[in-house]
């Protein structure tokens, strides 16, 4: 079969043997695969995830003297089973998966192993035991967004909201743009969200946002306080101490961006007892002032992944249309265009989600 492959720090295509599944396992053939900017960071920073693996008793790091296939936001077709699979779905019914294969040794990941061959390859395979039939008719280009909205619904529930808060979301890629979605499915609001594209601000607006500002224009922190402003009869309940303080609600602080020194700009931005989620992935050495952070008792929940109930969730949505899947989706290439579709992406304006159809 053919494949997008990283080698020697590059993608190139070639072609690998045809998966064979094994017990409990699905032969599935990929649809369609969204291009994530954590391939983009692991392209540039693989090194660096395989050094930090070692803090991860049990988890098999990358050889990078070997083929990698990336891909993990994939929706696919099913084609064959493995021995000992129960064959509850049809082979041609379409499915999302978590991104991992259940081994006697636990769960591996796909699309960042040697041994597991992520959705920039034709064929895949999955667990039988973690395959979501496709619902409602939805169509594998926009299922095959089921894991970024995941990343953005676990991070909202992360947070434990309490009610009353005022979110901002910093940055509106994938990411942030799933956060959005989520913010808004729960309720919450005002959202304010920053970015620097007029193309992401857009987006950000169509995914639920309710005041979107251009940072080079408008201090982030300044315009949410401007919104966050306590109705009198909540500044009139505060006790005596917090009658000093401004009043205002209480701040959820979204870091969706992932490069060095933006976590520093928000602990200098947010108010006191911020409560701040790092959803971007930083994949360098960064710094920031633990001063500020006590001051300000601001409080830093770092977030990964998401929960299978909260993927199956994540499905739920867009395939009942309660989330514009369709709007994120800027670019389609067959696995001849992977290259180029790295390079692509760099560009906020031209592009917010490539998805990768292998069978192109």
């Amino acid at each position: 079969m053919r494949a997008a492959i990283f080698r020697n720090g590059e993608i190139v295509v070639d072609t690998l043997p045809e998966p064979k599944p094994g017990t409990g396992q699905v032969l599935v053939k990929t649809l369609a695969c969204g291009i994530c900017g954590s391939d983009l960071h692991a392209r540039k920073h693989a090194h660096r995830m395989v050094e930090l693996t070692k803090f991860f008793p049990g988890r098999q790091p990358m050889d990078l003297s070997r083929d990698v296939v990336f891909g993990h936001e994939f929706c696919c077709e099913i084609l064959d089973y493995g021995p000992n699979s129960t064959r509850k779905l049809k082979p041609g019914t379409r499915v999302c998966s978590v991104p991992a294969l259940l081994t006697p040794e636990g769960p591996r990941g796909v699309g960042y192993s040697n041994e597991n061959v992520g959705g920039y390859a034709e064929q895949i395979l999955l667990s039988e035991a973690l395959l979501l039939e496709v619902p409602n008719g939805l169509a594998a280009e926009h299922a095959a967004l089921t894991e970024p909205l995941a990343v953005g619904v676990h991070a909202v529930a992360k947070v434990d909201i309490r009610g009353g808060e005022v979110p901002l979301v910093i940055g509106c890629g994938p990411v942030g743009l799933a956060v959005i979605a989520a913010l808004k499915i729960k309720g919450l609001g005002p959202i304010v969200a920053a970015d620097y594209s007029p193309a992401r601000r857009r987006l950000a607006e169509k995914m639920g946002a309710d005041v979107v500002i251009d940072p080079a224009k408008t201090q982030p922190y300044a315009s949410w306080a401007e919104h966050a402003q306590m109705a009198p009869e909540e500044k009139a309940a505060r006790p005596p101490m917090q009658a000093m303080l401004p009043a205002l609600k209480p701040a959820l602080i979204f870091e969706c961006v992932g490069v060095p020194g933006v976590l520093q700009q928000v602990f200098e931005g947010a108010p006191r007892d911020a409560r701040i989620v790092v959803v971007g992935v930083c994949m360098e050495t960064d710094r920031s002032e633990p001063m500020l952070g006590i001051l300000k008792e601001l409080n830093v929940q770092y977030v990964l992944g998401y929960a299978p109930e909260e993927f199956a969730y994540s499905l739920r949505l867009i395939a009942e249309g309660r989330v514009d899947a369709a709007s994120l989706v800027t670019g389609r290439v067959g696995i001849d265009g992977v290259a180029q579709a790295f390079a692509d992406l760099a560009n906020p304006e031209a592009h917010t989600k490539i998805l990768v159809e292998p069978w192109r």
